[in-house]
């Protein structure tokens, strides 16, 4: 399975550069890690632990390859001394309460997490100096978005300008970590050499190595694990289903661009194209068929958390502004998915197996030579 990649990453600006990734033993702080170091970065990561056993993170074995600093986020003091002392360049913001019926359960260490967290991070890179840009990365659950009043009811995809929002805990606390990230770049960043800040808001991002808690694929990766009936909620809903590389490019095609300085520090949505939006049993339907049947599926009966039925984010600013191409259709993001997962229960080398997978889908930039590790 060959995928036309697209995205404009630049192997030279990365060599050598010192980046700081929070939370670069989750799900996407590990791929982005990986692919970092894929392209001769000198990385360093900020997280108190891998978040799930098992993990991308200790599977691929991205620690090996990386200094890593064992912080939590909400510590403000810890933090500022990790930028103090590794001293990056770069920042990617990723650390972050991810689930949004833990936040219906533990509403305030979401806030403390989402909100706190970043500020200590903004106030790290504000304070500690030698960073020349930062990218803070929330959701597309930022928007204020009225589950009786949706946006797909107006026919369109939410742009960045959209008012900010929330019904839930997690989407609130996206919104206020979106509005902390606007304060600090007014107040703090608009000096003359000061560092560039910007925001990223993608979602519903899938592939390989992911074993979240409340995560429609990662269950779907346990539930054939295990034998079990995946049990869904909401089958009928909309969601921009992308995959991790096609989030990962735009966030780091936007720090290449600050770095440059080509683009403002503002907020941008990196979606997927309209044949992404997809409905989640449909995405289970396609997955039964990867898997041969060993997936079976049925109508979760426990209650479902306040969430739209429909929610799509417009992604023309960074594909116009930014050159932004997402690289890997819906499609074949759910066979690297599936592929990826037999190759971990075959026993597979999975850090020879992600780095492949990164080379084919994703680190080849246009007309240039080959970013791959």
């Amino acid at each position: 399975m060959k995928i036309a990649a697209l995205v404009l990453i630049d192997r030279e600006l990365w060599r050598a550069r010192r980046v700081l990734v929070t939370g670069h033993t989750g799900f996407k702080g590990a791929w982005l890690s990986l692919w970092l170091q894929s392209l001769g970065a000198h990385v360093v990561g900020l997280a108190p632990g891998a978040p799930t056993r098992p993990s991308l993170f200790e599977l691929a074995r991205v620690g090996d390859h990386m200094t890593q600093h064992a912080a939590d986020i909400r510590d403000a003091q810890a933090v500022h001394e990790v930028v103090r002392v590794e001293r990056p360049e770069v920042v990617f913001h990723l650390a972050a309460q991810p689930m949004v019926r833990r936040s219906l359960r533990e509403p305030a260490l979401t806030y403390e997490v989402n909100v706190m967290g970043t500020v200590n991070v903004l106030e790290a890179v504000r304070l500690a100096g030698g960073v020349r840009a930062a990218v803070v990365v929330t959701s597309d659950k930022c928007y204020e978005n009225d589950v009786f009043r949706e946006n797909g009811s107006r026919g369109n995809a939410f742009v960045e300008s959209d008012r900010l929002g929330g019904r839930d805990p997690y989407s609130s606390s996206k919104a206020c970590a979106e509005l902390v990230t606007s304060a600090y770049r007014r107040t703090f960043f608009e000096e003359v050499d000061a560092p560039e800040v910007a925001s990223a808001r993608a979602g519903n991002v899938i592939g390989g190595g992911d074993w979240g808690e409340d995560r429609l694929l990662a269950d779907a990766v346990r539930a054939v694990q295990d034998g079990s009936p995946l049990l869904v909620r909401n089958p009928s809903a909309v969601r921009p289903w992308q995959h991790v590389f096609c989030a990962l490019s735009g966030y780091m095609l936007l720090a290449q661009r600050l770095l440059e300085g080509s683009c403002p520090g503002a907020a941008w949505n990196f979606g997927p194209p309209d044949e992404g939006a997809r409905t989640v049993q449909w995405v289970v339907q396609e997955l039964e068929r990867l898997w041969d049947g060993a997936l079976r599926w049925e109508p979760d009966p426990r209650a479902a958390p306040p969430e739209a039925s429909y929610l799509a984010i417009d992604s023309t600013a960074s594909e116009r502004d930014l050159g932004w191409v997402p690289p890997v259709p819906l499609g074949p993001a759910l066979e690297l998915l599936v592929a990826w997962h037999r190759a971990a229960e075959d026993g597979a080398d999975m850090r020879a197996v992600s780095v492949g997978q990164l080379e084919e889908s994703a680190a080849t930039p246009v007309g240039g030579a080959e970013a791959g590790p």
